[in-house]
């Protein structure tokens, strides 16, 4: 089976034609592809052809638009060579590590971008000829770590039409267009997302961007995560590294618009350390470093057990090594079928917890009373 292919050298100069073409096996929720990646001067087209179309589309490009190929299989690489009067020559040489591994190792670190992905390139993340940089090595396992969830969750999210995503404080985007390339581009699904944020020179850089890869479906606009009011519904609400009460702001939003999937990685939580009073915690309160991180802990761990009270599954994972960010905590949270016993008895639990340790969230407010659940009636299950 071909791992990769990748056709180059023009046979004349061809404006519509792209000046190379990669071929690589993808699988998409109804089988296996081949995917062809058409490499243009500005940008990167994407086609998905089923298996027993890609030999006939390869050789039919190989034949009138290009004179050079090379075939990577598990058993041996295969360089293809056409002269000018449009003879073959193929060399075969022993097959390489990278072919050899590359299924396998997508299949096992479901890391979807190790072949060279057009918004990588534009991002400085990747060379154009797939090298991850040395430099962005950090960003490049956030991204993939980052799929590897919402990978995790795919069952959860519609089918039957386009999934609505909004990602709140979305800054420079790297994980928008990685969402963006991994359903829609990787997996092919139909995707609207909306990418906010208050810099106005930052959304607009996105935006170009998404506009040179020709992503059609992802949008980005200038504006604040409380006042965004723009839709009435969501299917996934992404908010990394929103500070403060801005994080609660979109957990709230999400919440109201019945979000199936929530995905948050919470930065700079001053709200609580303002708050936190307990007489038996004083040992661990009087230190100002201590403090911060408890209360840092404290914060996510109100908003777990909100968002739990209000019918979703909530986990907390590890987004990144710690060595690489301190901020590396991601609460995911999925909606669920809870019955209201268990959404009272983790009411319960976190007004308990709440008055433990004397604080006011930002979250019990924004979610407002009508979201709390009722109390259980006697024998209720």
């Amino acid at each position: 089976m071909v791992l990769q292919a990748t056709l180059s050298q023009l046979r004349r100069k061809d404006g519509d034609a792209p000046g190379r073409t990669t071929i690589r096996p993808v699988q998409l929720k109804d089988g296996l592809y081949f995917q062809f990646e058409y490499h243009y001067p500005n940008k990167a087209n994407h086609e998905n052809v089923p298996i027993a179309e890609a030999g006939e589309r390869m050789a039919e490009r190989l034949e009138t638009q290009y004179r050079q190929a090379l075939v990577k299989t598990k058993e041996a690489d295969y360089q293809i060579l056409f002269s000018k009067k449009g003879k073959a020559a193929v060399l075969k040489k022993p097959a390489t590590a990278q072919a050899a591994d590359t299924v396998d190792h997508n299949r096992k670190k479901n890391r979807v971008l190790d072949a060279p992905a057009p918004f990588l390139i534009e991002l400085g993340i990747m060379t154009a000829e797939g090298k991850v940089k040395d430099s962005r090595m950090d960003k490049y396992r956030q991204i993939n770590r980052f799929l590897e969830m919402v990978t995790d969750v795919l069952p959860h999210l519609p089918t039957d039409r386009p999934i609505k995503v909004i990602d709140f404080g979305c800054g420079k985007s790297y994980l928008t267009f990685a969402l963006y390339h991994l359903l829609v581009i990787e997996k092919g699904y139909k995707l609207q997302v909306v990418g906010l944020d208050l810099k106005a020179d930052v959304i607009a850089f996105c935006q170009s961007l998404a506009d040179k890869l020709g992503y059609d479906g992802l949008k980005f606009m200038v504006g604040d995560i409380a006042e965004y009011d723009e839709t009435a519904s969501a299917d996934m609400v992404v908010t990394l590294h929103a500070c403060d009460t801005a994080t609660d702001a979109a957990l709230a939003k999400a919440v109201g618009w019945g979000a199936q999937v929530i995905l948050s990685v919470p930065c700079c939580q001053h709200e609580l350390f303002r708050q936190i009073e307990n007489d038996s915690l004083k040992p661990l309160l009087s230190h100002g470093l201590l403090k911060e991180r408890f209360a840092a802990l404290a914060t996510d761990a109100a908003r777990g057990a909100l968002l739990e009270s209000v019918g979703y599954k909530v986990q907390m994972l590890e987004f990144i090594d710690p060595e690489h960010t301190p901020k590396n905590l991601l609460i995911r949270a999925v909606a669920a079928a809870v019955p209201e016993s268990v959404k009272r008895r983790k009411w319960d639990e976190y007004v308990q917890y709440r008055n433990m340790l004397s604080i006011d969230p930002y979250l019990e407010k924004a979610l407002g009373e009508e979201r709390r659940p009722r109390p259980v009636i006697e024998g209720e299950k």
